[in-house]
């Protein structure tokens, strides 16, 4: 039985368009944290630092003076930041702070901010986002030179306005160190309010227990054909893999959570390994705001897991490929 594509949507029809106002309003955490409290986090007796930064951050976000792990005291707290591997609950605490912070507030990845940049100019996006108290960042990437340096420069033109910041790390459970040398690289590339920085470093196994480079098998025709009678048809889209590289090319990254807005799954034709490393970090970029939203994903040709070229996981970007794998494995096991 032929799959019937024009009973399913599909993202290639989509165009999204976002006014200012409502790429702000975007700013918030994603379905998955939408309700994550300090009381919700549990935290492992086996590592003692899971609780210990549960109530240093639950402090921060309530505004209370805290001490900082890895300087002498500052006396104004101007951000938290959270190092750790995957699954180890960082955004569930960043959302938790985000939810507990008495003033308006922003919570978006760092590739949400570094794509509202792209998409207002720096000017605009210092002036929209200076509007807020506290900006949280999930997942800060430390990997690219460029964007975190045009972060840094961002954070110390928006913390002489006043503005607070929390942030997460993207250190992944392999890396030498359980996340030791990301805190260390974030001190050194954020310029001049680093020092005001209270650095924790949160240990632990990922809680999610699925390896990051753990590749499935592929899936039939069949089995998808399978999968999507599981699946509401007005909220599902069928489209080939080299059709979605395509379409996001055309569209800024700033608006690929709009695509998912009315999608719940996704159903991928025919995947393949990316030879092209613009297209495979726009891939990336897609894979964050999916997950973000909860999508639900199977794929034939190419396990969906395998789809980044063996030489790009060793690369520059390796952290960020090492965190869509991560990621497709979760939302295409579902």
């Amino acid at each position: 039985m032929a799959i019937q594509r024009s009973q399913y949507g599909s993202l290639a029809l989509l165009y999204p368009e976002a006014t200012l106002g409502q790429l702000l309003d975007e700013l918030k955490p994603p379905r998955e944290f939408q309700e994550a409290t300090f009381a919700s986090y549990v935290p492992h007796v086996e590592y003692p630092s899971q609780a210990t930064v549960r109530d240093q951050a639950n402090s921060f976000a309530r505004g209370s003076s805290t001490r900082k792990i890895f300087s002498k005291q500052s006396p104004s707290q101007t951000g938290l930041y959270l190092d750790g591997g995957f699954g180890v609950g960082k955004t569930h605490l960043l959302a938790a702070v985000w939810h507990e912070f008495n003033g308006s507030r922003a919570f978006g990845s760092f590739i949400a901010y570094t794509s509202l940049i792209g998409a207002l100019g720096f000017a605009k996006a210092v002036s929209a986002l200076s509007k807020f108290e506290l900006i949280c960042i999930d997942e800060f990437e430390l990997d690219d030179p460029g964007d975190t340096m045009m972060m840094s420069r961002l954070l110390n033109e928006l913390s002489q306005k006043g503005v607070k910041f929390a942030a997460t790390s993207n250190t992944p459970p392999n890396a030498l160190g359980e996340g030791r040398f990301a805190a260390s690289d974030f001190a050194r590339e954020i310029h001049g309010i680093s020092d005001r920085f209270l650095i924790l470093r949160i240990e632990g196994e990922d809680h999610r227990h699925r390896p990051i480079n753990a590749e499935q098998a592929s899936i039939s025709q069949e089995q998808l054909e399978q999968w999507l009678t599981n699946q509401p048809r007005e909220s599902t889209a069928v489209d080939d893999f080299g059709t979605i590289l395509n379409h996001i090319s055309k569209i800024h990254p700033s608006r690929y959570g709009r695509l998912f807005m009315k999608i719940d799954a996704l159903a991928i034709l025919d995947s393949f390994v990316i030879d092209n490393q613009v297209d495979a970090l726009r891939f990336v970029a897609l894979v964050d705001r999916a997950y973000e939203a909860q999508i639900k994903i199977c794929a034939t040709g190419t396990p969906i897991t395998a789809v980044f070229a063996p030489e790009y996981l060793s690369g520059g970007y390796r952290k960020k490929y090492l965190r869509a794998i991560s990621r497709l494995g979760a939302m295409s096991s579902q």
